[in-house]
């Protein structure tokens, strides 16, 4: 029997301890402060990353999609051990990282590299790569955990309030323009992805609101693994309590999480966002 490795990046916020305990390798992307380039996650952790984020005066810090070495690298350890690797990325839309991964894939041209885009990011991507990689321990091929990975990004939904649309507008996610006039309607906009495009779910005028209205989004179907997502000072615990209580359905213990955001999605929203990617059942 095959043996299949699973690989993702660095802005699928899935915590190097976790990924190492499902066996995921993970290919760090870069985080540059100024002149100062970082690998997230190996050289930058996520609470440094926040403790540069919001110091006084420090640089706004911009991402970037590795060189095809670096996930070349990655896709080698992996097959060390596995006659296969599926990589789960970031999508394609948001980032260089799926093109890097391509050309990596070039570069082995012997050995069997099957590329998924999540069409997402975040913990939509690591609930994927999660699935791929129980998928994977119990014998399934690559072929078979591609085809279901394709098949479950549709019930993928990630639905995060922001403190404010500055650091999308800074990021170039979305233009000074609509950052603007959310700025002057003083909203606490909610953003999802679709089709790989961050779009505005909704824009209520208070973080109560925002909260309320962002669970509303997440429990609009039975939810068959929920991520909730934030970033410093917000507090996630007791969001994670009133999702699981609105959910309807009791959802395994062991497909709960939390994660902070880290170095390669944090810049994009800044501090204070509360949220969650949810897979949906079936």
């Amino acid at each position: 029997m095959s043996r299949v490795a699973i690989v993702t990046d660095s802005a699928s916020d899935l915590p190097p301890a976790d990924a190492a305990a499902a066996g995921i390798g993970i290919v760090p992307l870069a985080v540059n402060f100024g002149s100062e380039t970082f690998r997230a996650g190996v050289d930058l952790s996520t609470e440094d990353f926040w403790k540069r984020m919001t110091a006084p005066d420090a640089p706004f810090p911009t991402t970037a999609a590795s060189a095809p070495g670096e996930f070349k690298a990655v896709y080698e350890k992996a097959l060390a051990g596995a006659d296969a690797v599926v990589a789960v990325h970031v999508a394609a839309t948001l980032s260089g990282t799926m093109k890097s991964a391509e050309i990596a894939k070039g570069m082995l041209p012997d050995r069997q590299v099957h590329l998924v885009d999540s069409g997402s990011a975040s913990m939509g991507e690591g609930l994927l790569a999660l699935l791929g990689a129980e998928m994977a321990a119990a014998g399934a091929s690559a072929e078979a955990i591609v085809g279901v990975l394709e098949d479950r990004k549709k019930d993928l939904d990630l639905f995060v309030a922001l403190d404010t649309l500055e650091y999308l507008k800074r990021g170039g996610r979305i233009s000074g323009a609509r950052a603007a006039i959310g700025t002057i309607l003083s909203v606490k906009p909610i953003i999802t992805i679709r089709d790989g495009v961050v779009e505005t779910a909704d824009r209520p005028r208070t973080r109560g609101k925002a909260r309320e209205r962002t669970i509303e989004l997440l429990v609009q179907r039975p939810i068959e693994r929920l991520a909730v997502l934030y970033t410093p000072p917000a507090d996630p615990e007791a969001f994670r309590d009133e999702v699981l209580a609105r959910a309807g359905r009791r959802i395994d213990p062991k497909h709960v999480s939390i994660q902070a955001v880290g170095a390669s999605v944090g810049p994009h929203l800044g501090p204070g966002c509360l949220g969650a990617v949810v897979l949906y059942a079936r």
